[in-house]
């Protein structure tokens, strides 16, 4: 990835080996209004050069990483700027989700992503995109 990609994509880094990460990527994939995000997982190399990019350390795997066009979003910020590009009800949801306090919203999203592999459980690989899927996988 050089830098231009980076400034003209909409990119989500996900913990790969996540199942509750995965499961967002699906979803995501599932409700989007229309195809605008590209994917890579945490662990792989493109996923490494956006971190490095970003000056994040290449073993981050606390939060969601979304990259819109060159500026940076993590966590629940980033969650609800992901929920804005999705289908109806889910981005009235992401509008709404900003009502709340971002102490909230933060302490929230760092209780799930703590516990995550404890409560939805880990992979030993990342996912692997099915043929029609994988030009939205770096």
């Amino acid at each position: 990835m050089n830098d231009e990609e980076i400034r003209q994509q909409k990119i989500i880094l996900f913990d790969g080996v996540c199942n509750l990460c995965n499961s967002s990527v699906i979803f995501i994939l599932k409700h989007e209004k229309e195809p605008t995000f590209r994917f890579a997982s945490i662990q792989s190399e493109p996923g490494g050069k956006i971190l490095e990019w970003y000056r994040l350390p290449q073993d981050f795997t606390e939060a969601i990483v979304f990259s819109d066009r060159g500026t940076i979003y993590l966590g629940s910020i980033a969650a609800l700027k992901i929920g804005q590009h999705l289908k109806f009800p889910w981005s009235l949801l992401s509008f709404a989700g900003f009502i709340v306090p971002k102490p909230v919203r933060d302490w929230a999203y760092s209780q799930i992503a703590q516990h995550r592999y404890q409560w939805f459980g880990k992979r030993d690989v990342c996912m692997v995109p099915t043929e029609n899927l994988k030009t939205r996988f770096l």
